[in-house]
């Protein structure tokens, strides 16, 4: 029988007792400290693929003189301590790493420290943990008193509080649109589904790429060639399933071109896709 593990998520910057403190309070069995990226060229893939072997890298960014310590502190009252790579300048960033591990621990107990590094890291920690698919509890630390610049001492001292902090359900994509997403997202996907790539996907070019990857708003559906004539059901199960939702959250954009209605990814559905892409997953059923 597995055993529930209480899993705390940390975004690490110039703090030390508001990271510890929590921690050894409430006695974690693991701790994931997000650190600053790497000059070492990791991509987004090896991090994630990092997930569950117990890595330990430290971040070449992380500057601050007392994080040593904090590490050495850590792992002297917690059985493990892994490191993970993130941009803590970026929310969305932060939102999908956050939602990636809390996704690998979800038969677990996940705490996330949303005060550990500021207020962008702060804003995209505690809407992973709105996420309804996401099982994470937000909670901040005041500390007992403020005092330094970081860099050679942290910034604040002292544990006063610790709050959970109130969240609000709201809903991700579901996987179908993330897959329709990435696919958006990535023109070299395009081979054997959409081959110019001078323009944007057609709803045709996403139904087929959907029939051949088996997503489920199109497991129902049989192909053309089993039809008289075209499947205009199809079309209103991608509309009503994937496009219209995308659409709405500003995701995608639908326009028609001559006779063909094509399909782009904003800037918007970009960001959305990096943020839940571990929802995405091969053919072993891992996150890509």
């Amino acid at each position: 029988m597995d055993v529930v593990k209480r899993v705390h998520i940390v975004p690490v910057g110039y703090e030390f007792d508001r990271i510890l403190e929590p921690i050894r309070d409430q006695r974690a069995d693991l701790v994931y400290l997000l650190e600053g990226d790497s000059a070492d060229g990791a991509t987004d893939d090896d991090r994630r693929d990092e997930v569950g072997s117990g890595a330990t890298e430290r971040s070449a960014t992380a500057t601050a003189d007392y994080h040593d310590e904090l590490r050495t502190e850590l792992e002297s009252i917690v059985p493990e301590v892994r490191t993970w790579e993130c941009d803590l300048t970026d929310v969305y960033a932060v939102l999908g790493e956050v939602t990636t591990i809390a996704d690998e621990h979800a038969d677990d107990q996940v705490y996330v420290n949303v005060s550990g590094a500021g207020t962008i890291s702060a804003i995209g920690a505690t809407i992973a943990c709105m996420d309804v698919s996401t099982d994470a509890h937000a909670y901040y630390v005041e500390p007992s008193a403020y005092a330094h610049d970081g860099t050679s001492e942290p910034i604040s001292f002292g544990v006063d509080e610790i709050e959970e902090v109130p969240t609000y359900p709201i809903e991700s994509p579901t996987p179908d649109q993330v897959a329709i997403m990435e696919f958006l997202s990535e023109p070299a996907a395009w081979d054997g589904f959409h081959d110019d790539r001078t323009a944007p996907p057609k709803k045709k070019d996403l139904i087929e790429y959907a029939r051949d990857h088996e997503l489920s708003f199109m497991a129902d559906r049989r192909s053309p060639d089993e039809r008289s004539g075209e499947d205009k059901g199809a079309f209103r199960v991608l509309d009503t399933h994937v496009l219209e939702p995308l659409a709405e959250d500003g995701y995608v954009t639908i326009e028609s071109v001559g006779r063909r209605r094509v399909v782009e990814l904003t800037e918007r559905g970009e960001n959305a896709y990096r943020a839940f892409r571990h929802k995405v997953v091969d053919d072993a059923g891992e996150p890509r």
